[in-house]
């Protein structure tokens, strides 16, 4: 499953509209089948089975983890298919991305062997204005 995820997030990373993500997203949102609906089956079975303990804090760590399904889980999986939903509407492209042709220019450096497009390139920060040195009374 992990790999999963990371497949997720490298797609996320590499794509180039909006339509790309949302696909993503799908997978971790996923009602019945997403990653998101598979982790709180795993955190409700593991609360089932502290059920069945006998030491004092058993209890106590059952509800905590029922918690975190019914409430944490469920606010990151309705933010998250909030945001898969908006994305999906909007069918545009990334302004930052491009789509791969997995070629080089001859006029250009050679690029990544995973792909010929680079990211847009970043400016570097301003530096702050020098300081007056000296002592100061």
């Amino acid at each position: 499953m992990g790999s999963s995820v990371a497949h997720l997030a490298e797609r996320i990373r590499e794509a180039t509209t909006t339509d790309e993500v949302a696909e993503a997203l799908t997978g971790l949102t996923a009602a019945h089948d997403g990653i998101l609906a598979m982790v709180a089956d795993v955190l409700a079975a593991t609360a089932d089975f502290y059920d069945g303990l006998d030491e004092p804090a058993d209890p106590y760590i059952a509800r905590r983890l029922r918690h975190l399904t019914d409430e944490h889980l469920r606010t990151i999986r309705t933010d998250l298919a909030d945001t898969r939903n908006a994305l999906a509407d909007r069918h545009t492209a990334h302004p930052g991305r491009s789509a791969c042709a997995e070629e080089v220019l001859s006029t250009e450096r050679e690029r990544s062997a995973v792909c010929a497009c680079p990211p847009p390139p970043r400016t570097a920060p301003v530096p702050p204005p020098p300081v007056a040195a000296g002592l100061r009374r």
